[in-house]
């Protein structure tokens, strides 16, 4: 309960209550309840005295008046305070136990709040995407209304055209046996479609001279042909978008593909490199080696003119064949030159 801020100043029953009380209730402080119990106190300790108030201080029943309803605000101040710490005692028991708060920890305005709102964010979402599903439900049931349609109509062509297959009677068939009535009845077929086409042709003719646009026929294949014009303006639109998705797929494709002969270029490119690094290595070698039976050709054949020089000294230091001795224990100065001759090289040979 709220007192209007011009009570005090325009008290008709007394000023001094007034002044007081204005002075109190513009000094800034706020009074506490000890203050509120003090006052109670006085108020009924100064009973026995309330002639004498009343004598001195006439506005002291509007003080009285005043006092009586603060109480009453207070009063009702702490009721309402009871319920409300109940109720925040009942809010903190039933969000204690909440999955959202931490544990060990009082649950927090704010934190119940942004949970609050991440939970209503969510709502929202999950009914956009209800929505957007109860969408895509109505276009899959309209597609397959339509895929039901068209499985019924070819059903119902499949049953025409096997019905056109079986022939409706025997006779019909041994009729067409006869290569006489068969000829007869192509020539006549063929005839009737020639003319089937020239009367077409006629009639197409008749009605391009007929036609003018502003005739009801006219008018109708106007309407017609904006309406085809519509529709193959959205096919080529869906035909364009469709190309668009395949190039693009064929595109990523060519991408990876060009990708992966590119990592495959680079793998050959270092292999290719390791073997022209072994090929120049062999070369190497290769040179190396040759250079090395070469020097040994070079040595063999100076060992080769050692081996006959020394040959041919021994042969001239050795007697003349006269010496040889015929018998059992003949000795021939020929075979022992040449078997020293052939022990000579092989020393020479296997020593290096």
């Amino acid at each position: 309960m709220s007192s209007d801020p011009n009570f005090d100043d325009e008290d008709d029953f007394g000023g001094h209550f007034s002044e007081n009380h204005s002075g109190a209730r513009r000094s800034g402080s706020k009074r506490g309840f000890g203050d509120l119990e003090d006052d109670e106190e006085d108020f009924f300790g100064s009973e026995m005295g309330k002639s004498k108030l009343e004598e001195t201080a006439p506005g002291v029943a509007t003080g009285m008046i005043f006092l009586q309803t603060c109480k009453d605000t207070l009063a009702t101040c702490q009721t309402e305070l009871e319920a409300a710490k109940s109720e925040i005692q009942k809010w903190q028991s039933a969000l204690q136990n909440e999955s959202f708060i931490p544990t060990s920890s009082t649950p927090e305005p704010k934190l119940v709040l942004n949970y609050l709102q991440t939970l209503r964010s969510s709502e929202e979402s999950l009914r956009e995407q209800l929505e957007k599903a109860k969408k895509k439900e109505a276009a899959f049931v309209v597609t397959f209304a339509k895929k039901e349609q068209e499985i019924a109509e070819l059903r119902s062509a499949v049953r025409e055209l096997k019905a056109q297959l079986k022939p409706p009677s025997m006779q019909a068939r041994m009729l067409l046996l006869d290569p006489a009535i068969h000829e007869e009845f192509t020539r006549l077929k063929n005839l009737v479609e020639e003319k089937e086409k020239k009367v077409k042709e006629l009639q197409d003719n008749v009605n391009a001279v007929n036609f003018t646009p502003q005739s009801k026929m006219g008018k109708m294949l106007m309407a017609k042909c904006r309406t085809l014009q519509e529709e193959n303006e959205e096919i080529g639109n869906q035909a364009s978008e469709g190309k668009m998705h395949e190039l693009a797929m064929k595109l990523a494709l060519q991408k990876s593909q060009n990708a992966e002969l590119k990592n495959q270029l680079e793998g050959l490119y270092k292999h290719e490199e390791g073997l022209t690094n072994d090929v120049e290595k062999s070369n190497e070698m290769a040179l190396i080696l040759q250079e090395r039976l070469e020097e040994k050709d070079a040595e063999i054949q100076r060992l080769k003119q050692e081996l006959q020089q020394k040959s041919q000294v021994e042969a001239e230091e050795v007697d003349p064949p006269s010496n040889q001795e015929v018998g059992g224990g003949e000795t021939i100065p020929g075979e022992a030159v040449d078997l020293r001759s052939n022990f000579d090289y092989s020393r020479v040979v296997f020593g290096n």
